[in-house]
């Protein structure tokens, strides 16, 4: 049985009609990719570092599936969290503040802990040549990580 004329109807017809005439991408649900942001030329390199930061780990995350979900799951989360540890890094390297310069050394140590702990859950040696980011490195090392070397002080506010 059809439903009889009447306001619903109407309005249904309308939206139907609204829905038609609508660009395609105005109804779409998927994401797609903003703008670039205007940018000052003082936060650049601060933007050029995250956009480096965000690509390799995305890339990195995408991995093969071994058929073993917990080998799988640090293999694409261990790539996640050093993206947060890029991330911070640069909020070291460029941000003014303090409260978040502290976030930001928290997160180093957390994510870098979680990635420890993940990579022992599966039975991962966690060895890695190159000192923590907030390790001081001596000038003779050779720098084996993008990140090593770089001096921060982790004295101040970090302690819970």
């Amino acid at each position: 049985m059809l439903p009889r004329p009447g306001l619903g109807t109407a309005v249904l017809g309308a939206r139907f009609l609204i829905a038609l005439s609508l660009p395609s991408h105005v109804l779409a649900h998927e994401a797609h990719q903003p703008a670039q942001p205007v940018v000052a030329a003082d936060e650049a390199p601060f933007w050029k570092e995250n956009e480096a930061a965000m690509t390799k780990m995305m890339n990195d995350m995408e991995i093969k599936p071994t058929g073993d979900v917990d080998r799988d799951f640090v293999a694409m989360m261990s790539p996640h969290h050093q993206g947060a540890i890029d991330m911070a890094i640069s909020e070291l390297r460029y941000g003014k503040n303090e409260q978040l310069r502290r976030i930001a050394q928290e997160i180093i140590v957390d994510q870098m802990q979680e990635i420890a702990a993940m990579k022992l859950a599966i039975g991962q040696p966690v060895t890695d040549a190159a000192p923590a980011p907030t390790q001081q490195q001596p000038a003779s090392t050779p720098v084996e990580h993008h990140h090593s070397g770089m001096p921060m002080d982790m004295s101040s506010g970090t302690k819970k």
